[in-house]
């Protein structure tokens, strides 16, 4: 008997009461996944506080390769399989990581490509490599930005703003 009352102390009411909360909760109090949105990050010493999305789509596909002030450009993405490479592939790209590895080896095989992005494996080392490469354009969660590199406004918006176009899908 002891061991009955044992198992519902401990096992059986939690479950119940917890059972009770969710089936009071109203859909509002639950709350799907949000997007996150993806800052355009760039060395502070960038002359551009904003960029279109077509100018960035431009810089990514390689067809420009300096910026305004002459200074050669160097394109930072995050490793393969990551949510934010996925993300800028489908609105930079509008293809997954095997069309863009396709698309990228016959630009490199006709002379297209002028060199590889640099890739990082953490928001961190994006965040390191702008601050230390003046030339340097990368992406990150809009959470992960800090003050060592500057955010550009794409189309007159700044991450999170209503209108913002890049951002990575909920999980």
């Amino acid at each position: 008997m002891r061991r009955l009352q044992r198992t519902l102390t401990h096992w059986v009411l939690p479950v119940l009461v917890l059972a009770a909360l969710v089936a009071a909760a109203k859909p509002a109090d639950i709350r799907a996944p949000e997007a996150e949105p993806l800052a355009i990050v760039v060395n502070r010493t960038n002359p551009l506080s904003e960029i279109s999305l077509a100018d960035l789509r431009r810089l990514y596909r390689g067809q420009r390769s300096r910026w305004s002030n002459g200074r050669r450009v160097t394109l930072v993405m995050r490793d393969p399989g990551t949510p934010e490479r996925e993300a800028i592939l489908q609105t930079l790209y509008g293809v997954d990581e095997d069309e863009y590895r396709r698309g990228f080896l016959q630009a490199v095989f006709t002379g297209e490509a002028n060199g590889a992005p640099k890739v990082l494996a953490t928001p961190n080392g994006v965040l390191r490599f702008i601050f230390n490469v003046p030339g340097a354009i990368g992406y990150v969660r809009a959470s992960e930005v800090d003050a060592s590199v500057k955010t550009l406004r794409v189309d007159g918006h700044l991450p999170g703003d209503a209108g913002y176009r890049l951002e990575v899908p909920p999980q």
